[in-house]
């Protein structure tokens, strides 16, 4: 896959520039303690399950990934919250940017959440969602006259300093980078941007390097989505509920001592007919 361009949104891509290390890496570092090397694939699977199962997640730091890739700037904003990697990004102090900018498609422009302040609800009529697309590209054009004009390449005058001149560029401009990240760090970034809760635009990315994942680390990638992705954590009073419900007994939210969140969250995971 290295070199390959997997588009992402609508100008946007991900692009392998190289990679170290695969799952017999992180055998290798996992039985390094006492000497022995690659066994069977079975076997590298299973001891690859236990350390994801219980965590251990030194072995899994062994293997890096590098991406090139190209994005919104509130996008990348979203993604530099994940401090475990490399970043080198393209410098508009030093280059003039592209006249290139994100609009969502009309099935993605959606209303504020009624139940979570930070995402999407219901989906606009096709006449809102068109007149909201209209509206972002045009002030995204009118940012980027501005941007040439103080840039002095749209006229004759003198421009002034490209560090000056990209301040008012909109939020929706693309950038680019490269990214370096272990593989132990990338499935904590994944597992939070490849969610259905994460914002639209970055989840679009997550799922595209989960395929480029499971290529170079399957028996990794495997376990992860096993235990992690699609597995779930439980407090010590959600396992003795669960632990009760088991033996036949009855637990009701009031006496549960979880918040009302918590036991929600609960009853959605195990798809508990309980009195919510």
């Amino acid at each position: 896959m290295i070199g390959k361009k997997l588009p992402v949104l609508d100008k946007g891509f991900i692009r392998v520039i190289d990679y170290m290390g695969d799952d017999g890496a992180i055998v290798q570092a996992a039985r390094v303690s006492y000497g022995k090397g690659t066994k069977s694939v079975s076997a590298d699977a299973a001891l690859i399950r236990y350390l994801m199962r219980h965590m251990h997640t030194t072995p899994f730091e062994m293997c890096e990934l590098k991406l090139h890739i190209k994005l919104p700037i509130f996008v990348a904003r979203q993604w530099v919250r994940h401090r475990t990697a490399n970043i080198n990004e393209y410098s508009a102090r030093y280059s003039v940017l592209e006249r290139e900018f994100y609009v969502p498609d009309l099935e993605n422009v959606a209303q504020q959440s009624g139940n979570n302040r930070q995402g999407r609800g219901h989906i606009a009529s096709s006449k809102i969602a068109q007149s909201v697309r209209r509206r972002m590209a045009k002030d995204a054009e009118k940012a980027f006259d501005t941007y040439e004009s103080l840039l002095g390449q749209s006229d004759s005058s003198e421009g002034i300093s490209r560090e000056l001149a990209r301040i008012g560029l909109p939020l929706s401009t693309y950038t680019e980078w490269y990214w370096k990240i272990d593989l132990h760090n990338l499935f904590h970034f994944l597992r939070l941007r490849a969610d259905e809760h994460a914002q639209l635009e970055v989840r679009k990315y997550a799922e595209e390097i989960l395929k480029i994942v499971e290529k170079w680390v399957p028996a990794a990638y495997s376990a992860f989505v096993e235990y992690q992705m699609h597995g779930g954590r439980l407090s010590r009073s959600a396992i003795r509920i669960i632990g009760e419900l088991a033996r036949g007994g009855k637990v009701s939210f009031p006496e549960s001592g979880l918040s009302r969140r918590e036991w929600d969250d609960l009853v959605k995971m195990f798809s508990l007919d309980i009195e919510r």
